[in-house]
C-alpha cells in the first residue's frame, strides 16, 4: 500500500483556449504543485513564458566549450603523436612545426565543437520517452496540460485542472470528465 503513494500517473486536461490553460497552470500552483511536473503541450508555437510555466535553465552553452577543448585535445595528440611516432630527419627544424599542424588542430577543435553542439541540443531538448498521454485533439488547435501526479493527489489536480474548465480530462484509463457509457 506504501508503494502506492510513490507511484506517479498522469492527468491530461484539454483547453479551447490558451488563457484556459494559463488559468489551469495557475490551479496547479496553487494547489501545490511542483512546476517541474507539470508540462504544456500546444500544437501551436507559443513563445517561452505564455502560460505563465516558469523559464527553464539549460546548459546548452557548455556542450560546444567541452566539445572545442576535446576537439583541440585529440587535434594534438593527433598531429604530435604523428610527428613523434615517425622520425624523420628534418634538417635542425623542429620535430612539431606549429605552422604545419595549425589547420588541423583548428579543424579538430571546430569538429569537436560542433560534434558537442549537436548532442547538447538533443541532451538538452529532453526528447519525448514515448510514455505520456496524448491526444489527437492536440493537433486540432487544443491546448493540453499534463500534470505528473501521486496517486494520493490524483483528485487535488483533478479539481486544479476542472476549475479552467477544460473540454475533457483524460488519464491512462480514459476521460475522467465523461467516463465510457454514460451519456
Amino acid at each position: 500500500m506504501a508503494n502506492e503513494s510513490h507511484t506517479k500517473r498522469e492527468l491530461l486536461a484539454l483547453y479551447e483556449e490558451p488563457e484556459q490553460a494559463a488559468d489551469a497552470l495557475g490551479h496547479l500552483r496553487d494547489a501545490g504543485f511542483n512546476d517541474t511536473d507539470v508540462e504544456v503541450l500546444s500544437s501551436t508555437p507559443y513563445p517561452e513564458g505564455a502560460f505563465g510555466e516558469r523559464h527553464t535553465k539549460h546548459r546548452l552553452f557548455a556542450f560546444p566549450f567541452a566539445g572545442a577543448a576535446c576537439g583541440l585535445a585529440v587535434g594534438l595528440a593527433w598531429t604530435i603523436g604523428a610527428q613523434v611516432s615517425l622520425p624523420i630527419i628534418t634538417g635542425g627544424k623542429p620535430v612539431v612545426a606549429i605552422p604545419a599542424v595549425i589547420q588541423i588542430i583548428y579543424e579538430g577543435t571546430l569538429l569537436g565543437a560542433v560534434l558537442f553542439t549537436v548532442i547538447g541540443v538533443l541532451f538538452e531538448s529532453r526528447l519525448p520517452d514515448g510514455v505520456g498521454l496524448h491526444d489527437d485533439r492536440i493537433s486540432e488547435g487544443y491546448v493540453g496540460v499534463s500534470v505528473l501526479v501521486r496517486e494520493h493527489r490524483i483528485p487535488d489536480a483533478q479539481i486544479a485542472l476542472e476549475e479552467a474548465t477544460p473540454v475533457d480530462v483524460l488519464s491512462s484509463e480514459g476521460s475522467l470528465l465523461n467516463p465510457p457509457g454514460v451519456t
